[in-house]
């Protein structure tokens, strides 16, 4: 099996079950568009590079071609009003009486230099985790600076989840595991110290808060248990077993409409997942909401893979006190023979004995309560002390996936409220930096560092492996619409030498999706103003298009390619445009090749070329998380010691220095 992510590449397909994944970036009828005409700015600063960041010192400005522009210098405080903000934040300036707008982020002092033109302006300055400030200045033609400071306050409503909290570091996934482990077993004084240990260094991660909840449930501390899960819900709205397990304590606190409106949220999460129906369907029952209850209970038991058998005593009772006496006796007596060990059963026992032992008729009708979906008793109902379905209703599984981020679509990174983003200056410069690349290289050499793990669904792994080599990659348009991306390894590896049959390629040019000719085959939309560490930047969601074929990216299997199409998410600093983080993952599993899933994360850093005086964003760091014929695998890339050879390099080519390749394989410890 070979994965490989290439725009295009040359290396040898390998014949038997080795399998490929290509990225192909190679789109010849993607034309793109006429260019964007900008029109020239009067008052840009002394540089070959329009955006490059003003270096300000101080309250001093770096000298401009002034035409008559002023200078407004924007400082950005924090709610003390002393301290600078500790975050890059974005000034958005409109020009009240040309009705035109302009962006710019602050540097690292949180200070931005505008140079405009006479007149009116409205400043609005925004940052993620804070509620934007707006300001309006005049700005007057005798002045030549003017100091403007605004002060943010933090948003009340605002979860600060950075990308770091997000996809837990590799420190913090180890504890974690650890803690499934103990929590599993028992072992609560072990699950503890590993869960605050994984806990401090990402405290909004939703996993780790719902693992926190697991264990205080265990303890029946169910206080703290709810203040967890609630986090856990809150951080990621579709954590199923979060939810889940909260409803379940504010049933067992018998506050019922709470734990309704909970396990509502988890069936809207999850539709398949058959114990938030059961538990449901529990408390509709106790709320004698008994239509409700039935419905929740039937889905339980048709949506349960092995049967939903707890769910019988739920369905049983709401059908006696619908008045289906003799249907609800026949469900509960399937209940308690399919569940002979089932605490529940000798309260059911009693309960069915009850029913048999009373005369159709014999008992009145209750009155419904007006306006609260209360539903009258009929008359052929019995009442007859119920058993609440809690007790039958199983322990939740305590089950996380640490293994691979969460999807695409389950947990959104935090944006800036009310911000609107900039899409086409967003789209366009940020195809321009990527284009930017493919013109001015040609060849870039670096070495490559490998790390290939099979891992359980817990992400343990069962063998690791490592590799370094000497890697080049050569990038060109060789004729409109097609972008050629080649890649090469020191050492050609034979079939057998490939890790576990896996070759990856070409997952570094995921940028290339916003490349001019290929950014047309995907869906585009600006989520809005983010972070990426403690810079600002602009979340952009792609999404491969129905009516394009998918050329991106393919899996060649057995000689076979099969096309994927690709989602995902990009990080795009607010001040130079620069693509610094990128998440894909497959629109849907591919059963014909039994893949179940494929989870990129690129990301991107500055490498300065000194004897070019060049600086390129270039892959820093890739990881892989494949699920492939019920195998789950995790690969790490990493490059160094990058080496540039431009188009017009008369340089002599020199290999980059590395110790030799260094194989290593041993089963790894429990």
């Amino acid at each position: 099996m070979t994965v490989g992510n290439t725009l295009r590449t040359t290396a040898a397909h390998c014949s038997g079950a080795l399998f490929f994944l290509h990225v192909l970036a190679a789109l010849a009828s993607a034309q793109a568009g006429p260019p964007t005409v900008t029109p020239p700015n009067p008052f840009k600063p002394v540089t070959d590079d329009p955006f490059s960041e003003l270096n300000l010192t101080s309250d001093k400005v770096r000298s401009f071609e002034n035409n008559g522009g002023v200078v407004v210098l924007v400082s950005v405080f924090a709610e003390d009003g002393k301290t600078r903000l500790d975050r890059q934040s974005v000034v958005k300036t409109t020009n009240q009486s040309a009705h035109t707008v302009n962006w710019q982020a602050t540097d690292e002092k949180s200070q931005a230099a505008l140079e405009l033109p006479v007149g009116k302006y409205q400043f609005e300055v925004s940052a993620v985790g804070y509620l934007s400030e707006q300001k309006e200045l005049q700005v007057a033609g005798s002045i030549k600076t003017i100091p403007l400071e605004i002060i943010l306050r933090r948003d009340p409503t605002a979860v600060d989840l950075n990308i770091a909290d997000a996809a837990l570091s590799p420190k913090a996934r180890k504890q974690a595991k650890n803690a499934v482990s103990a929590l599993q077993s028992g072992n609560l004084t072990i699950a503890r110290k590993k869960l605050d240990a994984a806990y401090q260094l990402a405290p909004s991660n939703p996993d780790l808060n719902y693992l926190l909840g697991c264990l205080f449930y265990q303890q029946k501390d169910f206080g703290r248990a709810r203040i967890y899960l609630g986090s856990a819900s809150d951080l990621d709205g579709h954590h199923v077993r979060a939810l889940t397990l909260l409803g379940r304590v504010e049933f067992i606190q018998q506050d019922y409409p709470l734990a309704t409106a909970t396990l509502e949220r988890a069936v809207a999460a999850d539709s398949d997942y058959w114990m938030a129906h059961d538990l449901l369907a529990g408390a509709y029952l106790n709320q004698r909401k008994y239509e409700q209850a039935r419905q929740q209970a039937e889905l339980a038991i048709a949506k349960a893979k092995n049967g939903a058998s707890t769910a019988h005593l739920a369905l049983g009772q709401a059908l006696v006190y619908l008045g289906k006496r003799d249907e609800g006796v026949r469900v509960l007596k399937a209940f308690v023979q399919d569940s002979p060990q089932n605490p529940a059963v000798p309260q059911v026992r009693e309960l069915i004995a009850a029913l048999e032992a009373i005369n159709t008729g014999a008992v009145p009708a209750t009155k419904n309560v007006a306006g609260n979906g209360v539903e009258a008793v009929p008359k052929n109902a019995m009442p007859v002390p119920s058993v609440d379905p809690l007790l039958a209703s199983p322990e939740l599984p305590i089950s996380v996936k640490p293994w691979q981020p969460p999807g695409i679509d389950e947990v959104k990174p935090t944006v800036a409220l009310g911000v609107s983003c900039p899409y086409d200056t967003v789209i366009e410069m940020s195809g321009k930096r990527v284009k930017e690349l493919v013109d001015d290289v040609s060849h870039i050499a670096a070495i490559e560092h490998l790390v290939h793990e099979r891992v359980d669904e817990m992400g343990n792994p069962a063998t690791r492996e490592t590799r370094d080599y000497n890697y080049e990659a050569s990038i060109s348009e060789e004729m409109p619409g097609y972008i050629g991306v080649d890649e090469y390894r020191s050492e050609r590896q034979l079939r057998a030498d490939y890790v576990d049959g896996i070759a990856t390629k070409g997952f570094a040019a995921l940028a290339l999706i916003f490349h001019p000719v290929m950014r047309e085959n995907f869906e585009m939309t600006c989520e809005g103003l983010g972070r990426w560490h403690e810079q600002a930047a602009w979340l952009v969601h792609f999404k491969q298009r129905a009516d394009r074929p998918a050329r991106f990216q393919d899996y060649k299997v057995d000689g076979v390619a099969f096309s994927m199409q690709l989602k995902g998410r990009a990080w795009i600093t607010a001040d130079k445009f620069q693509i610094v983080r990128i998440e894909a993952e497959l629109v849907s599993p591919v059963s014909t090749i039994q893949l179940g899933s494929e989870r990129q994360v690129v990301e991107y850093s500055p490498v300065l070329f000194q004897q070019k005086n060049v600086e390129l964003w270039l892959p820093k760091t890739v990881e892989i998380y494949l699920d492939f014929r019920k195998r789950r695998y995790f690969r790490t890339h990493s490059f160094d010691h990058y080496m540039l050879f431009s188009v017009d390099s008369q340089e002599k080519r020199k290999e980059p220095k590395m110790p030799p390749t260094e194989i290593t394989q041993q089963p790894l410890p429990n």
